[in-house]
């Protein structure tokens, strides 16, 4: 096998002959980044286009169809002529003169005859692929087909013989007598971003790691942390019951921004938002657990993380009351603050707490952080009043110090 497609009258370009490419790492690379593509066929002398899924393996597409729909029908007997186009949109392209307007692509045309894969070997690969593409690991985290399922499932094979790619990239190209115009001129990058996952209804379990657009950099992931008196685990759907039990408290959540949960569904959603939170890195949330036996005891936070100027705020943190006045908030913000500080080599550790929570700042200021001000108007109440929040602090520099109180307090109980 050739590092390059053969040209073909069809695989020439007639114009711009510079952005054709043809090599197959180019060509691979396209097809793998997209999750769908569309394929036009010929039915009864008119043209169609059908948008579908597809996944590569080696030097083959495979595409997904319906035993009943248009392009299965169609190539039921000796296969279908067919044409493949993906798109990857990287950017518009304003220029000065209407002429020259642009865009930033990947593109990708394929020619040949998609056949139905007869064999059921290859036919339970492809489609095994096709799951895992969305997902490594997929495939055993779901259900496989059953066999009416399969015999309503049509996977065509497409050999990657006739493939081409086009693409543009860079900036702006004027005519030098335009340049002059006072008309803004540039590129806007485009890109597809995931969103965060949105459980179905009925899903508890937690969100799978290999999902798309998840972040991983380690200012945004929990991480199991131990000590005497807490343990702290990634936030789980799994702990929405000792959640609800441990947290069934109003004077929990008085000076919260987020009402108590009154029902389970309530608790659910709370939960859920977190674990959405936690995805994109808004929030990176922990269950507080007794390290013994493993009872629900409360949950905290690390949020506004900004690992380029190597800050983060600790918060969102509750503890049910049956554990106030133990070694529990202690020893979890000792472990958190060890993580910020020597872990992730943070340079401020700061808090929010409600002016009117004294029980809150005083707690704050025995962990050796310093009050830095106060932010009037910062947030709504659920009561829909306006919460001014005193603002804590503490660097790296005050580190050393508040670890040697905080080991002293934890050692004499």
């Amino acid at each position: 096998m050739t590092d390059l497609y053969p040209l073909t009258a069809r695989t020439t370009a007639t114009r711009s002959r510079s952005r054709m490419h043809y090599e197959r790492d180019s060509a691979h690379a396209v097809l793998d980044e997209a999750y769908d593509c569309a394929v036009a066929f010929v039915v009864d002398g008119e043209p169609r286009v059908l948008p579908t899924m597809h996944v590569r393996v080696s030097d083959t597409l495979y595409l997904h169809a319906s035993t009943g729909g248009r392009l299965g029908l169609t190539a039921r007997a000796d296969g279908v002529k067919v044409c493949v186009s993906v798109t990857l949109l990287d950017g518009l392209v304003y220029a000065r003169s209407q002429f020259h307007h642009s865009a930033n692509y990947r593109s990708l045309v394929a020619h040949g005859v998609a056949t139905p894969v007869s064999d059921e070997s290859e036919k339970s690969a492809a489609m095994s692929a096709l799951v895992e593409k969305l997902g490594a690991g997929r495939t055993a985290e779901s259900r496989p087909p059953t066999t009416p399922e399969l015999a309503a499932t049509v996977v065509l094979s497409l050999p990657l013989t006739e493939v081409s790619v086009r693409l543009r990239k860079g900036g702006v190209v004027d005519d030098p007598e335009d340049v002059p115009l006072p008309h803004w001129a540039g590129v806007i990058p485009l890109q597809r971003v995931a969103g965060p996952p949105q459980p179905a209804a009925g899903v508890e379990s937690a969100i799978p790691s290999y999902l798309p657009g998840r972040r991983t950099s380690p200012w945004t992931t929990a991480v199991p942390m131990r000590g005497t008196h807490v343990s702290l685990e990634p936030l789980d759907p799994s702990h929405t019951d000792g959640l609800m039990a441990a947290l069934a408290d109003d004077e929990v959540w008085q000076f919260l921004p987020t009402p108590r949960p009154s029902t389970r569904e309530e608790m659910v959603e709370h939960v859920a938002l977190a674990t959405r939170e936690q995805w994109t890195g808004e929030r990176v949330t922990w269950t507080q657990c007794d390290p013994v036996t493993g009872e629900v005891i409360g949950m905290t936070s690390y949020h506004d993380v900004d690992e380029e100027r190597g800050s983060l705020g600790i918060g969102h943190t509750m503890v049910g009351r049956r554990w106030w006045r133990t070694g529990v908030n202690t020893e979890a913000k000792l472990l958190l603050l060890e993580r910020a500080f020597e872990t992730l080599e943070a340079e401020r550790v700061f808090w929010y707490t409600d002016i009117r929570n004294q029980r809150s700042q005083q707690a704050i200021a025995r962990l050796g952080a310093s009050r830095d001000g106060l932010i009037r108007r910062h947030r709504l109440r659920p009561d829909g009043t306006w919460r001014d929040s005193v603002l804590f602090a503490m660097t790296i520099d005050e580190w050393p110090t508040a670890k040697k109180r905080l080991q002293t307090r934890l050692a004499a109980g």
